[in-house]
């Protein structure tokens, strides 16, 4: 049994807009496939060239898919009521990306794909996310921290877009 410690690096930024507009934001520039149908057709897919379609058809203008989002707060509410302040998680990425880290870390597959935090806080709006980059480091692979780091940028410059 083996147990490491990996220390995180989270970008995080507050915004005076409204919750509901951030995540409108972040909606409206990552594709939003039917997870189940798009499962069944990446599993039926013949050919990693029709992997890949299936895979682009699924992406919206920032290369990106939501996975899956949970409603944090709407829990919370249940034990605190309506007051309390909302919170949503979303699983965003693109399978072709997280692959290119799997190929040489395959431990990334833990970590892909990202969680993106947005929550309402006393000061603002708050967007969060894990880098790639701090996760994959302890690995040493280059090429893995390559794909991380441009990872890291094209979704730290989504988010500052969604926060603004």
């Amino acid at each position: 049994m083996t147990i490491a410690k990996v220390a995180v690096e989270r970008f995080s930024l507050t915004s005076s807009r409204p919750l509901a507009t951030v995540v409108a934001a972040l909606k409206s520039a990552v594709g939003q496939p039917d997870m189940v149908e798009f499962f069944k057709a990446t599993r039926a897919a013949s050919s990693f060239p029709d992997l890949e379609r299936i895979v682009q058809s699924g992406l919206g203008r920032t290369g990106f898919m939501l996975f899956a989002e949970f409603d944090l707060g709407a829990v919370l509410r249940r034990e605190s009521g309506a007051a309390t302040p909302k919170s949503m998680r979303f699983l965003v990425g693109n399978p072709l990306i997280m692959k290119e880290m799997v190929k040489h870390v395959p431990d990334a597959g833990s970590y892909a794909p990202v969680t993106i935090l947005i929550d309402e806080r006393p000061d603002g709006v708050h967007v969060s996310y894990d880098k790639m980059e701090s996760y994959l480091l302890p690995y040493g692979s280059p090429e893995a921290l390559a794909v991380a780091r441009n990872l890291d940028a094209r979704i730290t410059t989504l988010l500052r877009e969604c926060a603004i």
